[in-house]
């Protein structure tokens, strides 16, 4: 299948050695962003992967673009504009202190751009799958306008469409995210995440109310049902983090299928790198569901071990092969391959 993703590719600066900005003197940098991550992750597990975006005309959007090329990822989509590209600053976590964000992504670029003369049906139309998140809508009306244009056309095309809500607190409000991100729902195939959309029960309260950190099978069972019920998803997928320091966390997943609810297996792992994990995640789904010889046990099992191998990689994005996640799914030896 040919795939495409939909976001802003950002530089991220970040300090050596887990030192904190406030004293740092050098930064390391990388390119992410969470719809290229998961096109950079689909690539290198072999998909047929395009990233659309906007990018400043200047020798760090000419950079940006060398680094999806050196992923096999199709560039040919991206917009070259006037402007400015995002940076994030990512402080790494370690032990008892987290990792944090801060975003200097205003009036970039990719957010500026008017995007009322772009022919999505004409893009799209060379693709089966498209993957959007929820943060793109948070950057800026035009950004808005595009999700809107793309889920259209992408409906119309009959492309399988893959979203991630990914809300972002630093970027809006909850209120005006599930305002927003549930509008685009009717057009989504795939949900990866389900927060912060609308469900609502008849007496207009939502059925994730109560809904806790750490969920039971028979709540998430009672959620999905009731998703897939108001917006009739061919699959719906969430992650549960158990978060034991800053170095050391567990991860599991529940998965929706064909009416069916299922609970992958929990594992414990060390942190390298924190970033881009739900990300690996959704790449991970997405590769699963479009092989035919995967079970939907299979799928979700093999959603978590990739993000959880993307914990032991520097940088934003999964680059690892379809063997190293099937090996840590099936529980193989952690001893060097010779």
């Amino acid at each position: 299948m040919k795939f495409i993703a939909i976001g802003e590719l950002m530089l991220r600066l970040s300090p050596p050695n887990y030192e904190k900005i406030v004293s740092t003197h050098n930064y390391i940098a990388n390119y992410g962003g969470a719809e290229s991550n998961v096109a950079v992750s689909l690539a290198n597990l072999g998909v047929d992967s395009t990233f659309f975006t906007v990018l400043p005309n200047s020798d760090i959007g000419k950079s940006a673009i060398n680094y999806l090329k050196s992923n096999d990822v199709h560039t040919k989509e991206i917009i070259k504009s006037e402007g400015r590209m995002g940076i994030y600053f990512l402080e790494e976590g370690v032990s008892v202190r987290p990792s944090q964000v801060i975003y200097d992504r205003g009036s970039s670029a990719f957010a500026e751009y008017d995007y009322k003369d772009v022919d999505f049906e004409k893009i799209l139309k060379e693709y089966d799958w498209l993957h959007l998140s929820g943060i793109t809508p948070a950057l800026s009306y035009n950004c808005r306008k595009l999700i809107d244009k793309a889920v259209k056309a992408a409906k119309k095309l009959g492309l399988t469409v893959s979203f991630d809500p990914n809300f972002r607190s630093s970027l809006w409000s909850f209120s005006t995210a599930r305002d927003v991100l549930s509008k685009y729902l009717q057009y989504v195939d795939v949900l990866i995440g389900i927060e912060p959309i609308h469900v609502y029960r008849e007496d207009g309260t939502d059925v994730k109310d109560g809904l806790t950190m750490d969920p039971s099978f028979k709540d998430m069972d009672r959620v999905f049902r009731a998703i897939d019920k108001q917006y009739h998803m061919k699959a719906i997928a969430r992650t549960v983090r158990y978060v034991h320091s800053g170095s050391n966390n567990s991860l599991k997943a529940f998965f929706y299928a064909d009416g069916e609810t299922y609970e992958s297996k929990t594992i414990n792992f060390e942190i390298v790198d924190r970033v881009g994990g739900g990300d690996a995640f959704s790449s991970g789904l997405i590769y699963a569901l479009m092989q035919d010889d995967m079970s939907a046990e299979d799928t979700v099992n093999f959603a978590v071990a990739s993000s959880v191998m993307k914990h032991a990689i520097r940088g934003d994005t999964n680059i690892t092969s379809v063997d190293q996640i099937k090996r840590l799914m099936n529980n193989a030896s952690f001893d060097v391959l010779r």
